[in-house]
């Protein structure tokens, strides 16, 4: 199993939308991706233009696949330039 951490951090002016986004993209990843094990999306309450997703994918295939999916690059199209920086995106096993 893996373990996909995201950070994604919009410009203040567009957290609204930038959320608007993402929670159509966890809905989608959800109901079109039988290897996500579990996909969540979190905003911070005193940052609300920082988000995290926490994912579980079968496998390193699955989390790759994922990212080249239409769903993926249609979301990262429309966010693109309403973000302050480059999503972090930390990948890892569990091992315990």
């Amino acid at each position: 199993m893996i373990h996909v951490l995201a950070r994604i951090t919009a410009r203040p002016d567009s957290a609204h939308a930038v959320r608007k986004v993402l929670l159509e993209l966890v809905a989608e990843t959800r109901s079109k991706e039988p290897s996500c094990l579990a996909y969540a999306l979190y905003q911070r309450a005193d940052e609300p233009a920082l988000f995290q997703t926490v994912e579980q994918w079968r496998d390193d295939a699955s989390a790759d696949a994922h990212m080249i999916k239409p769903h993926v690059g249609a979301a990262i199209a429309q966010v693109g330039a309403l973000l302050a920086a480059p999503p972090e995106i930390l990948r890892f096993e569990k091992i315990a």
